[in-house]
């Protein structure tokens, strides 16, 4: 299945914010932005009608899809390194209908060796919360990479 044709242009995006392409499950319920910030990530995504559900508001794995993409660039800063979530826990507080521009804030509590434990939310403009997060995240080794 193609992905529908977007705009990668909103003039609702502040500056700063870059589009990653690469993740095909991502690019297609997106597009996704971020940028690094001195506390962790910060992230942007615009919900689309083909995101929502029959009420009308974003669809639930669209919003863990976006929470999942903002603690896996927390994890990853500006590292570069490869991740794969491990775990990952939503909590819905509340919609977000079509057309809603929502950030993501994302953190690091704590860095391992392989494992990094994150956690998050997503807001709208006005500050209303719609989701908490958590993640485990694993850092990919070189020969961990060339399995997947």
């Amino acid at each position: 299945m193609q992905a529908p044709d977007r705009n990668l242009t909103d003039p609702d995006i502040p500056a700063g914010f870059r589009h990653f392409e690469g993740d095909p499950a991502e690019d297609h319920i997106g597009p996704f932005y971020c940028r690094l910030t001195e506390n962790g990530v910060e992230t942007l995504f615009r919900v689309q009608p083909h995101n929502c559900n029959s009420h009308g508001i974003a669809h639930g794995g669209v919003l863990m899809t976006f929470m999942d993409y903002t603690l896996c660039v927390a994890a990853v800063g500006d590292t570069g390194d490869k991740v794969v979530t491990v775990t990952c826990n939503n909590e819905f507080v509340a919609g977000a209908p079509a057309g809603t521009l929502l950030y993501g804030r994302g953190e690091v509590i704590r860095r391992g060796g392989s494992l990094v434990f994150t956690r998050g939310t997503i807001t709208t403009a006005d500050g209303r919360v719609i989701l908490n997060g958590s993640a485990v995240v694993k850092r990919l080794r070189r020969r961990d990479d060339q399995q997947r």
